[in-house]
């Protein structure tokens, strides 16, 4: 796992929020990506690139989070898509290559560095799929960015 310090300039995106169990993930994300992009059609607008999951919080047994994808047109939240800023600032981010179920020796090799580097991390951060089930069903070639920002 290589880490890097960035500095990010703020995004948009709309998403779908929601506190979910984390059993419920997969459900989720497939509505919540499909509302989003449904979401940002009628409005004239389109995603602005790959689909995005930001976490309000640490998850534990349940998931605080905010599903969709980044926008650059001007777009207004609806009763079933909220719109949404990534803050910019300094950050952490590294690449995860693989399964989504392997992903958490990625945050752990993460968090070990962060450590040893003697950062805070803000509550929130993203998961940004680069590639995935959509692309390829071979789970080897998925690529997801993990950005979180420095608090």
């Amino acid at each position: 796992m290589k880490a890097e310090k960035v500095d990010l300039e703020p995004r948009t995106m709309m998403g779908v929020h929601e506190v979910i169990p984390m059993t419920a993930m997969v459900d989720y994300f497939g509505r919540a990506f499909t509302t989003s992009a449904a979401e940002l059609g009628k409005q004239g607008a389109y995603p602005a690139g790959p689909a995005i999951a930001l976490y309000h919080g640490k998850p534990t047994d349940t998931v605080d989070v905010t599903a969709g994808f980044p926008v650059e047109q001007p777009v207004t939240s609806t009763p079933e898509a909220s719109v949404v800023t990534l803050p910019g600032g300094p950050a952490i981010q590294t690449m995860h290559a693989g399964s989504y179920d392997s992903m958490t020796g990625t945050y752990d090799e993460l968090m070990a560095w962060v450590t040893e580097q003697d950062l805070t991390m803000a509550e929130d951060m993203w998961e940004e799929y680069l590639t995935g089930p959509e692309s390829d069903p071979d789970p080897s070639t998925w690529t997801t960015r993990i950005v979180w920002p420095l608090a």
